[in-house]
């Protein structure tokens, strides 16, 4: 697949190097794109550094982890390239929104044509390189209310060295945010509905 990252910090430039070592080509962007050379260039001869509107059109899929406050500029940025596109939600609010909607049904309001998903948003960088790829495989938790994005989301998660595993949709991703019980919730995915069934019941 092409796969736009939106979004150059550690999250979205380690999810890029992944998704090129998986034979994806990546195109990373971010609100200064030009500074992305370097990093493009570390990441091998499957990254390319293109403006975002350039970025989301290209994509087959979007990873979508820009900083909360930087979130809805990236999407103005795309000029509306998002229209159709699978786009995994990676970011984290820094807390709950007055009304108790999800980061993602923010998004989704924002980027209405998108078909969103939340996923990648609950551990931090450390811990999905130490449990990339090893068993018991790490339960990557996934939220959407489309059947599209779920499926992109669980290739995706699998081809990176995860086990996806659904949580429900979009209102779910408030368990999954900054204080939901499944955010820094490290699991196999052996044990991944156990701990969903407890975060539901809270």
């Amino acid at each position: 697949m092409h796969i736009g990252v939106i979004g150059a910090g550690q999250l979205g430039a380690t999810l890029a190097g992944w998704c090129a070592q998986s034979g994806h080509d990546v195109a990373v962007t971010s609100r200064h794109p030009e500074q992305l050379a370097d990093l493009a260039g570390r990441l091998g001869d499957h990254v390319t550094a293109m403006p975002v509107a350039d970025a989301a059109a290209y994509a087959d899929a979007v990873l979508f982890a820009p900083t909360w406050e930087s979130a809805h500029e990236a999407i103005d940025l795309t000029a509306g390239n998002l229209a159709g596109k699978v786009v995994i939600d990676a970011t984290n609010p820094p807390e709950a929104t007055p009304d108790g909607r999800s980061g993602l049904e923010q998004l989704m309001e924002w980027a209405p044509d998108a078909f969103w998903a939340k996923a990648f948003n609950t551990l931090p960088t450390g811990v999905l390189s130490r449990r990339r790829g090893h068993d018991p495989l790490l339960a990557e938790f996934v939220c959407t209310d489309r059947p599209a994005a779920r499926l992109t989301a669980a290739r995706l998660i699998k081809d990176l060295g995860f086990a996806p595993y659904y949580a429900g949709g979009a209102e779910n991703a408030r368990l999954t945010e900054t204080g939901g019980p499944l955010q820094l919730a490290e699991c196999d995915v052996i044990d991944a509905k156990d701990i969903l069934a407890q975060a539901l019941s809270l």
